[in-house]
């Protein structure tokens, strides 16, 4: 399904999940004004077009104990899709690794990693980032705090973008 062919009612009903994944079917509909049955269909339609991909909790990292958020940029020697697609595994592979993302420019990766302290942090580093194959430098950054952690997508840009295309 493409973005183009959402109508309203699919708009609203993504960025009522994005707000509240666990709503039930029946408070959903009630939201966008449509009955259960059909909500539920377009939920579903959703899910199999692969617009909604998961359901989860925002879990607090420091509450439970994981203080340390690091983000890592990771320059590689070789760029070749090979090297690239084996350092994406790899990463996937490590527990530490939250986040993966190629980028264009100077740094090939940046990884949003979090530890439960800095030596687990500086552990990982030294045994299995900067040691892994193809990894030509690693730069870090601690952060100190965060201002702002919004998941998925501004809803309010992407419903102006409809209204303007119509």
């Amino acid at each position: 399904m493409s973005v183009s062919k959402l109508d309203p009612i699919d708009r609203n009903i993504l960025a009522e999940l994005q707000a509240d994944g666990r709503m039930t079917n029946v408070e959903l509909a009630r939201r966008v004004g449509i009955s259960a049955p059909p909500c539920l269909r377009r939920v579903r339609t959703l899910e199999e077009n692969g617009l909604i991909r998961g359901y989860h909790a925002d879990v607090n990292a420091r509450a439970l104990g994981f203080e340390v958020q690091v983000f890592a940029m990771v320059g590689l020697h070789s760029q070749a899709e090979v090297d690239l697609s084996a350092f994406e595994d790899l990463c996937r592979s490590w527990p530490l690794v939250r986040e993966c993302h190629m980028l264009n420019g100077e740094i090939d990766f940046i990884l949003k990693c979090v530890a439960p302290d800095l030596s687990t942090f500086q552990t990982f580093l030294t045994e299995n980032l900067t040691s892994a194959e193809n990894v030509a430098s690693v730069k870090t950054s601690l952060v100190i705090r965060g201002a702002k952690d919004e998941p998925g997508v501004p809803f309010d840009v992407f419903e102006a973008r409809a209204q303007d295309e119509t």
